[in-house]
């Protein structure tokens, strides 16, 4: 059976999108099977794995609404070494069209579980904010990795983020915890960056990984190159912290 995690955080340019695509990189590396789904419009995601979105006949939308399956939909990351389920600007549209339908926030975990046996890690990319989209992700979710800056307007927004699991969790999804808080774009010179790490350990403990995602200039490069950092540069500080994130997620998988 594949964990499913959503990568998410209400706040936007937190590096959801690097963690996403870094962490899938490095988890396959590891020998892990890999899926990762793109649930922003913008398609971030889907081109910093290699993958071009304008070019992709079946989207994560034909899967939400039904129209194809995921084993249809998704298209195969030669250079990454795993699957993606990719996005494009008519994901927006999904919005709309899923307003009136019935079990609308259940569309996606319907759907992958037609290949929960194929994979080990399903990774979902949300975007940064509380929709339509992002309640699928947390629908079909065994638990959400909260990238975060050690900033201090970072830590308000993880309160809203804290209480709409807990929403979730009530409502719609039992499963759905939090698996843990990663400090990524971390400079260790910054005083405050420090103060806010240390408040984090402090308050959530062990719900924060070991795991701290340097800032890094070949990290924010590797997009532009349509790859994650793991494969775009190995060497890089940034790309060997993933590394260590993947191996400490597969880690934590396993005493869970």
């Amino acid at each position: 059976m594949a964990k499913i995690f959503c990568i998410a955080n209400q706040k936007g340019g937190v590096g959801k999108t690097t963690t996403t695509v870094n962490l899938a990189a490095g988890l396959a590396r590891i020998g892990q099977r890999v899926l990762m789904v793109d649930l922003d419009p913008q398609g971030n995601a889907t081109m910093g794995s290699g993958v071009d979105k304008r070019k992709l006949e079946l989207t994560v939308y034909d899967v939400l609404l039904e129209s194809a399956s995921v084993t249809e939909a998704r298209v195969r990351s030669e250079k990454c070494g795993y699957d993606v389920l990719g996005a494009n600007r008519e994901l927006a549209g999904a919005e709309v069209e899923l307003v009136d339908v019935e079990r609308r926030e259940r569309r996606l975990r319907q759907a992958l579980a037609q290949v929960d046996t194929s994979y080990d890690f399903i990774l979902v990319d949300c975007p940064p904010s509380l929709s339509m989209l992002t309640l699928n992700g947390l629908c079909c979710a065994h638990g959400v990795i909260v990238p975060m800056q050690c900033e201090y307007f970072a830590l308000e927004g993880l309160t809203d983020l804290v209480n709409t699991i807990k929403q979730v969790h009530a409502n719609l999804n039992k499963d759905l915890q939090i698996i843990g808080l990663l400090r990524v774009m971390y400079d260790p010179r910054i005083t405050l960056q420090q103060q806010v790490s240390e408040q984090l350990k402090s308050h959530f403990k062990e719900k924060v990984f070991d795991t701290v995602i340097p800032r890094n200039v070949r990290l924010a490069e590797a997009p532009s190159y349509g790859l994650p950092g793991v494969v775009f540069d190995p060497a890089a500080r940034g790309s060997q912290a993933f590394m260590e994130f993947a191996q400490e997620m597969v880690e934590r998988i396993r005493k869970m």
